[in-house]
């Protein structure tokens, strides 16, 4: 580990931005922006398809994939973000697990508010169990608003009584539009991205009035997880959002639920983003993540016991 890359990694996400609350205009341009400096591995291929009623991005090794899928959920706030600004993530993921993967491009608030983005990504998932793919060998994984994705759509799987995917995986999940996680606080000022007033300035948007006191807004404090697939939690102890994951995480484990926190110190929001040579926590967490998921997708093949 290395804190001479995490300081440089903390200085960059806090350079100097515009006061008070940006439009989404701005916030879509800085976020592309920020994820245009990421680093996407050159050892994969990528091709636009459809899921659903919905534009997606297919992923795979260059030199052909195992079976085996991840149906990837970008981050953004609901508001921003595309399946290219998670390039960085999606590519690293089928990098280092040999798998496929689908980046679902849902719609984003405020045009398409709360629960839009849940009805394309259970749509996107029930045309791959339409398409014939197993649910034993897909996997749901995401980042910050997509990682609260992976969440939310396996309870509207649920449901909507489909069978479940075998794994999820979830990077610094967003999972409480209630906001009151002690970490909102405990972490202002220590968190390099994010204030309570920039995430409740895009939540809005996104809850467009809707209660937050629901499980598909709020599955950290309110979802009965009964039933669902193994999960990995992965965070940086510099988060606002850190007690969402706990708190996630502890109700898996009351709802028999195998479950990992993995907390990672002195990183920030999604600091996976930051693979490839820049952190190198993000790399090892990664590793760990393909591990994970080699773990507990049930394919034809013999299950993969160590990541790429």
């Amino acid at each position: 580990m290395s804190r001479e890359q995490r300081v440089k990694v903390d200085a960059m996400l806090r350079r100097p931005r515009a006061e008070g609350p940006q439009s989404v205009e701005v916030l879509r341009a800085g976020f592309r922006a920020l994820m245009d400096q990421m680093v996407v591995p050159d050892s994969i291929r990528t091709t636009q398809t459809t899921l659903g009623d919905r534009p997606a991005l297919h992923v795979e090794p260059d030199n052909g994939a195992e079976p085996g899928t991840i149906l990837y959920f970008h981050g953004g706030g609901w508001v921003f973000g595309s399946p290219e600004t998670a390039l960085c993530l999606t590519g690293q993921l089928v990098t280092k697990t040999g798998f496929e993967a689908y980046s679902v491009d849902y719609r984003l608030a405020p045009e398409h508010p709360f629960p839009a983005a849940i009805d394309d990504t259970l749509s996107a998932y029930r045309s791959l169990l339409d398409s014939g793919i197993d649910p034993s060998a897909i996997a749901f994984a995401g980042d910050s608003a997509g990682g609260g994705l992976t969440v939310t759509t396996c309870l509207a799987a649920r449901d909507a009584g489909l069978p479940l995917p075998a794994a999820i995986v979830a990077f610094s999940p967003g999972l409480d539009a209630t906001r009151t996680g002690e970490s909102m606080e405990t972490k202002d000022g220590i968190d390099p991205i994010f204030t309570r007033e920039a995430v409740e300035h895009t939540g809005a948007m996104y809850l467009a009035g809707a209660d937050p006191h629901q499980p598909l807004l709020s599955p950290a404090v309110l979802a009965d997880l009964t039933g669902f697939p193994p999960m990995l939690i992965q965070v940086g102890t510099n988060e606002i959002l850190l007690d969402d994951s706990a708190r996630l995480a502890a109700r898996a484990r009351d709802a028999e639920v195998d479950v990992i926190l993995d907390v990672t110190a002195d990183v920030p929001h999604v600091f996976q983003s930051f693979a490839g040579g820049t952190l190198d926590e993000a790399d090892e967490a990664l590793d760990r993540a393909a591990l994970f998921l080699n773990q507990r997708l049930r394919t034809r093949n013999p299950v993969r016991t160590s990541a790429r």
